[in-house]
């Protein structure tokens, strides 16, 4: 039968009065059908954009108070995820729909994204016409190339195993019978398999990238490598011994400095002997917020107690009577007797934790007027801090004298007077009597331009431990705890002064077996510089 649309008057006049009843049918029944499909494409549209607006008001709502940092990071990463394909499902269901000009216009206002960092490898492909002749019938000249368009797609080689397969050519002398060869070169792991790229590897996947093990041992399998859990712990083991001495050099150098911040986190260990596993602490101390070399180093402990951090701080270089200086940590009792048992050293206070006290009092749809007063005396002294930060120490002093300082007495002046209004004991009452106490270290930095206003910056640099602890779940042995922290000390530290941590590491454990000890500050991550790879041998890849 002939399409309905193709036919005309002159088709209809012959045709019997049953005919032209189906033909009238039939054309009800499509005319129906096409606008089912009509109404249930733009029920889809509706439903899509509707989604779409309800993401877009989470992800402009949400507030960062009200979840961990990992929680806003996993709901920001979820938020990208849906809204990609929310789009992409809205481009689909519009696909057979023309685009309008303001859509257009929305594109082209669109903002570029970051270009792709030259440094990245490029494979170049050249795309040209097959036939470069005018394809105008009457002229059929070769043309001239008179541009190029270039575009970039960002791809991936997964992890490649390779192997250096090292020659020692042997030379005899038949009149002498003596043979010369060349010295085997030094490894990191002697007698091993693994070269120091792996070990790197296997080092930096577990402490920067946290992958336990047996996560490593399964990527690995996919190249065809086996590499048991325990060879990869071996290898592991005997690096972070080998870095032990570059871990103390890395100490000094820290606890060189005149402002420490310190700060401890817990890490479950296993307890073999109960069957179960129990709390251990890593104590992480890193030089001034302000200063203009940072470095960090952790340190393993079994406990929380006083004499941990004495006994780290009291071993100072060659200094039989410890550091000295200013040390900004939170208000935990252990740190006092860690002030008092050296002389000279100064407690600077943290004013994130003064102000957390209030922010509680406004969680959970909490209403209170002194909390909210409070945030908004803070919120001022954090902006004024803010436009000190590229300063000098001494000019950072002055500015605090001139613009801080007058803010900080109004707040006390005001924290003194809402004290006595009032109860004690009350959640109110321990906000304020926290920044009242602690008076004298929370304006320690005002009388040290090198001092900061609070312990972030340390905080976030113990947060990898938060989140390996989740990824490995606990430390093997109080020797495994160790090993770690000297790992985490120097990857840090080295991502501090903004090197790659494998690239870093991987130059270190190959230049360690011959580095002499007179030298070995050169690998500090302060002053690491690449190493020249025409100084180790050739390498040939097969």
């Amino acid at each position: 039968m002939q399409e309905l649309h193709d036919l005309k008057d002159e088709d209809l006049r012959g045709l019997a009065p049953e005919a032209v009843t189906a033909l009238a049918q039939q054309m009800l029944q499509r005319l129906r059908h096409q606008d089912s499909e009509i109404k249930f494409k733009d029920a889809k549209i509706e439903k899509i954009t509707f989604q779409l607006a309800r993401l877009k008001a989470w992800k402009g709502g949400a507030k960062t108070e009200a979840m961990s940092a990992e929680q806003r990071r996993l709901f920001e990463e979820t938020l990208v995820e849906d809204e990609a394909s929310l789009l992409a499902l809205l481009r689909q269901a519009k696909v057979e729909a023309p685009a309008s000009s303001e859509d257009s216009a929305k594109t082209r206002s669109a903002p570029r994204r970051k270009p792709l960092p030259d440094e990245l490898r490029r494979v170049v492909h050249h795309h040209e016409p097959e036939n470069t002749n005018c394809p105008s019938a009457e002229c059929g000249k070769p043309m001239t190339r008179v541009g190029e368009d270039v575009s970039e797609r960002l791809d991936i080689v997964p992890a490649e195993f390779f192997v250096h397969r090292h020659i020692y050519g042997k030379w005899a002398c038949r009149c002498c019978q003596c043979l010369v060869q060349a010295p085997a070169l030094p490894q990191i792991i002697d007698g091993g398999m693994p070269a120091a790229g792996l070990v790197a590897h296997t080092l930096i996947s577990r402490f920067v990238d946290h992958l336990p093990y047996y996560r490593q041992k399964a990527i690995n399998a996919r190249s065809n490598v086996h590499t048991p859990r325990s060879t990869l712990a071996s290898w592991s083991g005997q690096a972070g011994a080998a870095l032990e001495p570059l871990y103390e050099a890395h100490k000094r150098f820290v606890l060189a400095a005149r402002v420490l911040h310190a700060d401890e986190t817990p890490v479950a260990m296993l307890d073999p002997g109960a069957g179960k596993t129990k709390r251990a602490y890593v104590w992480a101390y890193a030089r001034g917020a302000f200063d203009a070399v940072p470095g960090v180093i952790y340190d393993f402990c079994v406990g929380r107690g006083a004499r941990f951090p004495i006994a780290f701080l009291g071993a100072a270089g060659n200094d039989r009577k410890g550091w000295r200086g200013t040390l900004v940590r939170d208000e935990y009792k252990a740190y006092d007797s860690v002030l008092s048992a050296v002389p000279d050293r100064m407690a600077a206070g943290c004013l994130a934790h003064a102000r957390r006290k209030f922010d509680e009092l406004l969680r959970d749809g909490g209403r209170s007027a002194v909390a909210t007063e409070a945030l908004q005396h803070i919120a001022r002294i954090y902006r004024a801090e803010r436009q000190m930060i590229l300063m000098t120490p001494d000019e950072r002093l002055t500015a605090r004298r001139e613009s801080t300082r007058p803010l900080w007495e109004q707040l006390h002046a005001w924290l003194a007077l809402e004290r006595g209004h009032v109860p004690d004991g009350s959640a109110t009452a321990k906000a304020i009597d926290y920044s009242l106490n602690h008076w004298p270290a929370l304006t320690n930095h005002l009388l040290n331009g090198e001092v900061s206003i609070d312990n972030n910056s340390i905080e976030n640099l113990v947060r990898p431990w938060a989140m390996g602890r989740k990824a490995w779940l606990f430390a093997g042995s109080e020797l495994a705890g160790q090993r770690a922290a000297i790992v985490m000390s120097l990857v840090q530290s080295a991502k501090l002064q903004g090197h790659e941590p494998w690239a870093y590491l991987k130059d270190v454990l190959t230049r360690l077996p011959m580095q002499l000890n007179s030298r070995i500050d050169d690998l500090l991550p302060h002053n690491w510089q690449r190493g020249s790879e025409a100084t180790r041998g050739s390498l040939q890849l097969l």
